[in-house]
């Protein structure tokens, strides 16, 4: 019975994993995070409360219940970080203060008192890597200029690994992992009307339900990998159970590379999808793509990548894992989720 520490446990990946431990292990959940709005369901669930146990608190103010959760728990999953671009650009302090040094005092911890770091790494580690496939062992991770703050992430999340690494020389039982564009329901709000404040699927998809044009980012011509959180969180579970030892001082790539598209496909496919659904047929009339320039779009400090599709090799063989979504069924997943808040979000017109 593994008692599972969940940093930003509200959060997209935080709550999925969450349920999915609750629902199929005897493992205890131990989370932290400054909003429950994604996880009330699993909170007032009978079954799980004597597994489910939440703090409400920040990384950076409640250090010490933090530090005694590390020492008290088997398996650590600090998952609170910035992840939109629109961030690194404007506020790329924020960035470097929250990913890098509210994490580092847990990094610290985990290698303290000797617990399993299940650490979240990012696709963006590779920067504008220039080759077909992103391999987590031979890559070479390239990045713009310092005038381009978009890369703060990128620098901050790779300093990280470095430093995990460093641990891990000296005894500390880590894995990372690096999601390649996970998708599904409840990863940003839809009600964010603001252009940029959330990630792409999410960002279409309000505008489809509002009846708004959908802004294309240079051309829309740059390509993702995107991966069904379904797919991610049983590579994760792997991750957490470590049958073996067999993820301990591993990188993993979780991606799909089948499902690699650009977003102006997905734009398409968004937009060929909602007219099936009543609910979105009226607003996805609506819509029409408009291209804008990444300036315009994000600011002057952005930089974008062409392709980035993950080498899953050794995560398939290692964890016995492979991912089965299809890009059509991860779209349809979301659009069947979202299907009782639509009201909701078409009030943001008013």
């Amino acid at each position: 019975m593994k008692k599972v520490l969940i940093l930003g446990v509200n959060g997209f990946i935080g709550h999925h994993l969450s349920k999915r431990i609750l629902e199929t292990t005897d493992w205890h959940v131990y989370g932290m995070d400054m909003n429950t709005d994604r996880i009330t369901d699993l909170l007032e669930n009978e079954s799980y409360k004597s597994r489910m146990h939440f703090f409400e608190g920040d990384i950076t103010i409640n250090k010490e219940w933090v530090e005694y959760h590390v020492k008290k728990c088997d398996v650590i999953l600090p998952l609170v970080a910035i992840a939109t671009p629109s961030t690194y650009v404007k506020a790329p302090l924020r960035v470097f203060e929250l990913d890098f040094e509210a994490n580092l005092p847990i990094v610290r911890s985990a290698a303290k008192y000797g617990k399993h770091l299940v650490f979240p790494s990012t696709s963006e580690v590779y920067g504008m890597c220039h080759d077909e496939e992103f391999d987590p062992e031979n890559s070479e991770l390239i990045c713009g200029p310092i005038n381009k703050p978009r890369w703060i992430y990128s620098n901050a999340k790779q300093l990280m690994d470095r430093v995990i690494w460093g641990y891990g020389m000296e005894g500390l039982n880590f894995t990372l992992f690096r999601p390649f564009n996970w998708i599904g329901a409840g990863l940003d709000s839809i009600h964010t009307p603001k252009e940029g404040s959330s990630r792409v699927v999410t960002q279409f998809f309000g505008h489809i339900v509002r009846g708004e044009n959908i802004s294309l980012v240079d051309g829309g011509h740059q390509k993702r990998a995107f991966t069904d959180i379904d797919d991610g969180i049983d590579a994760l579970m792997k991750i957490i159970e470590n049958k073996n030892g067999a993820a301990s001082g591993k990188i993993y790539n979780i991606g799909n590379p089948v499902n690699n598209y650009s977003i102006r496909e997905l734009a398409d496919m968004m937009l060929k999808l909602a007219p099936q659904y009543p609910e979105y047929a009226e607003g996805a009339a609506k819509v029409q793509i408009v291209e804008t320039t990444s300036g315009a779009y994000y600011g002057a400090g952005y930089q974008d990548v062409k392709n980035r599709v993950p080498k899953i090799t050794n995560t398939c063989e290692e964890l016995g894992w492979k991912p089965t979504t299809t890009m059509a069924d991860a779209l349809k997943k979301i659009f069947d989720a979202y299907r009782s808040q639509v009201a909701e979000a078409q009030k943001l017109m008013d």
